[in-house]
């Protein structure tokens, strides 16, 4: 694991708890998490553990899985998946594969595991020469939306209605964290308006 936020609003539909994975071997120019490619930095922690630690955060709608390349530990993300949905709560997985990648021989190990478990696929990689400013949560016009169950169903007519939202964390230490999803030149415009207003 890269890192969790135990409840946002900025991760996909409703309020989430959101799990970075760490490693990628995709690693899309222009990515937004680079410090998540390489396979050191994370922490392990068992898919069980980190399931109870989601299903204590109370209000949350769902979980939402992200990286680093989540289907490059498939197994013991559909591990979690398939625990907190049996708790009732949504799945939205990203991924820089594209469906097909996904669903032909040679898919990464556990692929058709965690996608039984996914409710929400976002699938494709990054291209920051094809922005999408239309859509929630997506970097780039090529990434799809596949409704893998019903559950999140209802989202795809308000797609294009949704907001792109940015959350910024300031903890005790004084460390700055930054989850959601602007376009760079959007984020340095809000991170200058700060400066400005301190």
């Amino acid at each position: 694991m890269g890192a969790v936020v135990d409840d946002t609003v900025a991760e996909g539909p409703g309020r989430r708890f959101a799990v970075w994975v760490q490693g990628c071997s995709i690693r899309c120019p222009g990515c937004f998490n680079p410090h998540l490619w390489g396979p050191h930095g994370g922490t392990d922690i068992d898919a069980g553990e980190l399931a109870a630690r989601a299903l204590a955060v109370p209000g949350i709608d769902g979980v939402t899985l992200l990286g680093g390349e989540p289907f490059e530990q498939a197994r013991p993300l559909a591990r979690f998946a398939s625990l907190v949905a049996a708790q009732g709560l949504s799945v939205m997985t990203f991924s820089g594969f594209t469906y097909r990648e996904l669903t032909a021989a040679g898919a990464p190990d556990g692929a058709a595991e965690l996608l039984c478990a996914t409710d929400l696929l976002v699938s494709g990689p990054y291209l920051a020469d094809r922005p999408d400013i239309g859509r929630p949560w997506v970097g780039s016009t090529n990434q799809e939306f596949h409704f893998l169950t019903d559950r999140l169903r209802h989202v795809e007519a308000e797609l294009t209605a949704l907001p792109d939202r940015i959350e910024v964390r300031v903890a005790a230490s004084g460390e700055v964290t930054v989850n959601g999803w602007a376009a760079t030149d959007q984020l340095d415009a809000l991170l200058a308006d700060d400066f400005r207003r301190s």
